[in-house]
């Protein structure tokens, strides 16, 4: 379980706090059954940008044209964009997806939900074999109620060699039957597990992971470049944190991050807090993968949305001190305290990249790997109205989930 932090806090989440338990639906219903139009922002289509647009809402899904009755909210100068999308996410809000109750995750889903994440992956970390099945049970619960998207193992079959915050004594070869057990404990809601694919057992793993419809990520390794490739080819299709816990591009030994940018198979993953990343590195990861094959992610822990202080990641204590966490022993990176709204702000204002690719990266692409595109990550009518407005400063001033506002634009 985790400390109570002492640190600063931030105001919007004064609310929360350990042990209580947040609302399960969202707290601000859209209308009472009237349709909305949301109008005047520039609106972020998968064809591009309109200026002065229109989203219209009618119950839980975005509609083509507004009825006579619609409700019309202003939100010139805005921006809105569809809600986030977090494949990677370990807690927030002082709670946690990893190690914590059912009412932990509650806690931490909502704090994420008020920075912009409609979907959440809950990760798990490193952990005795037994007790990652019990807690893959009872996440697959939340995900049953869709709370959450469902369950990313990171972990334990990962390199000691590129451990970062992992507990090291815990740690194994990816036994194809130990991964399977993993899989049937989550009932059919495991959606991702981080492998170190150059251990035994590890290309036989992904290939498991891949018939049973589970991402294989390679991530926490020491792989040569040779290898990676092999575990491409056997039907990896994402890299956990980029260029975070792997060997580093060398002229004569390119790694696994040369040949996971290089295959267009491979959906990449990017932590783009400022800390994880030098903003060359986003660069170029965006240059040589392109923005269809970037996911913004967290890899948040329980200070996200919540503060400074001591905690709990898995097994492991963990520091967070000017909102940076690190282990207390060893002082590794211990996941981050981001929030997909910050991301979201730095991406635009400080990497410069066009709002339109940061939106394929922390909406479209990983919905598209969740295989909940047709539902979510896009404007689009039919889809769930889950959906983001951001000041022209690209702040989070409104977030609405499933037609319902999870903060409302107008109550400032």
């Amino acid at each position: 379980m985790t400390d109570m932090p002492s640190g600063a806090r931030d105001s919007a989440d004064m609310r929360l706090r350990r042990g209580a338990r947040p609302a399960t639906t969202d707290p601000h219903p859209a209308t009472t059954g009237t349709p909305l139009v949301l109008s005047g922002a520039d609106v972020v289509l998968p064809a591009g940008t309109v200026k002065a647009g229109q989203v219209v809402v009618d119950g839980t899904r975005i509609a083509t044209t507004a009825l006579e009755n619609a409700q019309v909210i202003d939100l010139s100068a805005h921006w809105i964009v569809p809600g986030f999308v977090d494949l990677h996410n370990h807690g927030g809000g002082g709670a946690s997806f990893a190690g914590g109750t059912a009412e932990d995750v509650l806690q931490g889903v909502e704090t994420h939900r008020r920075h912009g994440t409609t979907t959440v992956v809950a990760s798990a970390v490193t952990g005795d074999l037994d007790f990652l099945a019990r807690h893959a049970g009872m996440l697959a619960e939340l995900a049953q109620q869709g709370d959450i998207a469902g369950i990313h193992f990171e972990g334990p079959f990962i390199s000691p060699c590129r451990k970062g915050a992992h507990d090291e004594q815990l740690l194994r070869d990816p036994d194809p039957a130990e991964v399977r057990k993993l899989i049937d404990a989550a009932h059919g809601h495991a959606k991702m597990m981080t492998l170190a694919t150059e251990l035994p057992g590890g290309l036989d793993s992904v290939r498991l992971l891949t018939e049973h419809g589970v991402i294989a990520a390679v991530g926490h390794t020491d792989a040569t470049y040779e290898q990676t490739l092999r575990a491409i080819d056997a039907g990896a299709t994402v890299a956990t944190h980029l260029f975070n816990a792997m060997p580093p591009i060398g002229h004569r030994a390119p790694g696994p991050i040369t040949a996971l940018l290089e295959d267009e198979r491979v959906t990449v993953e990017l932590i783009n807090d400022g800390v994880h990343l030098h903003p060359a590195a986003l660069r170029l990861a965006f240059h040589h993968a392109g923005a269809g094959r970037v996911a913004f992610i967290t890899d948040a822990m329980d200070a996200a949305g919540f503060g400074d202080g001591r905690y709990m990641l898995g097994p492991m204590e963990v520091e967070v001190a000017d909102g940076v966490a690190r282990l207390v022993e060893g002082g590794s990176i211990a996941g981050s305290t981001l929030t997909l709204d910050r991301a979201f702000k730095r991406a635009v204002t400080v990497d410069g990249l066009p709002v339109e690719d940061v939106v394929a990266a922390i909406s479209a692409n990983p919905a598209r790997l969740l295989g909940l595109d047709d539902r979510v990550g896009s404007l689009e009518p039919g889809k769930d109205a889950d959906l983001v407005v951001l000041d022209s400063a690209f702040d989070v001033v409104g977030v609405m989930r499933r037609g319902a506002w999870v903060v409302d634009p107008q109550l400032g």
